[in-house]
């Protein structure tokens, strides 16, 4: 029979720190108690424990201490941090100095006993559990489908000294419950780094639930996150749960983050703090335990400047931060990429693909590839569909991407007069290639949408209907693209 988890309490209220005893025996574990630091660090030192929940203020010193403490020594407890209601600060530096969980007093017991169990389970040693799917439209998957933590962390490719650092920091991060923000370029990998992190930590059991925020309607936001109950608005015929309750025991990805409005943001961030949320049509709270990883290849802290996202919801966010490097800082990892990308391709397509050779990958090389492994796994189909042989063809590739990228020739003059149509311009004449292929995009969008508002007085609904786009993501792209409204005069929709 396995023994019953130690668990060592440290608070200097008396009647608190029963309550918690009692609470934990009940459980199951077995419980040791302290009322200052130097009790804690004789405990400590007389014995070792499988976690230690302690309070942040202690009448001889700081709970941080003993964390750090334990974190220098090796020890392998799991340190849960108690602090006072609205000391955001202090939950998240205990976070970022290696804290498992912290729990905000007063202490809901029913959150308690959830996070000493995880706290527990997390430290205990237990063998390699399987993890979930993909990402990109809201869903989950559970226990057993998906990689182990070594297969997870080997679909991160790449030997380089950037993906070595981010594989060890993802190995790293996967133990505490600590919020992550996955950061880095559209196409980089983030959600395969989260999805690492998931897999490679002790929630792997449980559902991996991931959300694309920015294709959400923001009138279903708060349903979809939080649950809905039966008649709560129009069609809305059943009670249904929503991503935090599909999350629980397991991992929230939320990914582009960065593109939830603001009203969403406050509400996220009360559920995140508390732990708990109330689904829409109901007058009670639901306790959820759930780790968050968000992602975004916005720049957030730019983002907070500009007041498009909330400053204390960044904090949250940005316990930890996994940057993920951009492929032009990480070349050496193309062959090894491309490798695993065509053997992808094989596998989807089940039939053998065109060998990769030298010279085709010689060829790869000189690309830009500005939109990351992305844009490389895009480009290798593309060459495989048009090779012929055995080997990869880059050259037909490179003649086919260069054609879709010219504008077409303007007829001549004479053209459909009777006339012989002149022959094609030399390439010579072409119009050179943009160095900065984003910044040219950009440049484009940024004049068809300032041309589109003028033509409709500035109103950003007439404008989104004249582009065929919602009002949020002209919204977005106006704030994107720093285009300047005007201060007076705004339609109704503006002001609203």
């Amino acid at each position: 029979m396995t023994a019953a988890a130690s668990i060592l309490v440290i608070d200097d209220e008396p009647d608190l720190r029963t309550l918690y005893e009692l609470t934990l025996l009940r459980e199951g574990y077995r419980v040791e108690t302290a009322s200052s630091v130097a009790e804690a660090r004789a405990q400590l030192g007389a014995r070792r424990f499988d976690a230690v929940i302690t309070d942040m203020r202690l009448p001889d010193g700081f709970g941080m201490e003993l964390l750090q403490e334990l974190r220098s020594q090796n020890r392998r407890e799991r340190c849960v941090v108690m602090t006072a209601y609205g000391s955001a600060e202090n939950a998240v530096e205990a976070l970022r100095c290696g804290a498992f969980d912290y729990l905000t007093k007063p202490v809901d017991l029913r959150q308690f006993r959830s996070v000493v169990a995880s706290a527990v389970q997390d430290a205990a040693p237990a063998a390699p559990r399987l993890g979930g799917g993909r990402g990109g439209a809201p869903r989950a998957t559970g226990a057993g489908e998906g990689d182990a933590p070594a297969a997870a962390l080997q679909r991160l490719v790449g030997d380089s000294a950037a993906m070595r650092s981010v594989k060890q920091q993802v190995a790293k991060v996967a133990r505490s419950m600590a919020p992550v923000l996955v950061r880095g370029e559209s196409g980089t990998g983030k959600e395969l780094v989260a999805r690492a992190l998931h897999a490679s930590s002790q929630r792997s059991a449980g559902p991996w639930v991931a959300v694309n925020c920015s294709a959400i309607p923001e009138n279903l936001l708060e349903a979809e996150f939080f649950g809905a109950r039966k008649g709560s608005y129009t069609g809305a015929a059943q009670d249904r749960d929503g991503y935090f309750q599909a999350a629980r025991g397991g991992t929230l990805f939320l990914d582009e983050i960065g593109d939830l409005p603001l009203a969403m943001q406050s509400k996220l961030l009360r559920a995140i703090q508390e732990r708990t949320v109330r689904p829409l049509g109901s007058t009670q709270e639901e306790t959820v335990d759930v780790r968050i990883v968000s992602a975004t290849h916005r720049d957030l802290a730019a983002d907070v400047q500009a007041g498009r996202f909330r400053q204390d919801l960044y904090y949250r966010l940005n316990v930890i931060e996994l940057l993920i490097p951009p492929l032009r800082e990480r070349r050496e990892d193309l062959p090894a990429l491309c490798t695993a990308l065509l053997e992808r391709i094989a596998q989807e397509s089940g039939a053998p693909v065109p060998r990769l050779t030298g010279s085709a990958l010689e060829r790869i090389a000189q690309y830009p590839l500005s939109g990351n492994v992305r844009e490389l796994e895009n480009l290798l189909h593309r060459a495989v569909a048009l090779s012929e042989g055995d080997e990869l063809q880059v050259e037909s590739l490179a003649s086919a991407g260069a054609a879709a990228a010219l504008p077409p020739t303007a007829p001549a003059p004479d053209a459909g007069k009777g006339h012989t149509p002149r022959a094609a311009e030399p390439t010579a004449t072409w119009p050179p290639l943009p160095s900065d292929l984003q910044g040219w995009l950009d440049q484009q969008e940024r004049d068809i949408l300032v041309r589109a508002l003028r033509e409709t007085g500035f109103n950003r609904t007439a404008t989104a209907a004249k582009l065929g786009i919602s009002l949020r993501q002209i919204r977005y792209r106006i704030d994107r693209l720093g285009i300047a409204m005007p201060s007076v005069g705004e339609s109704a929709d503006d002001a609203a």
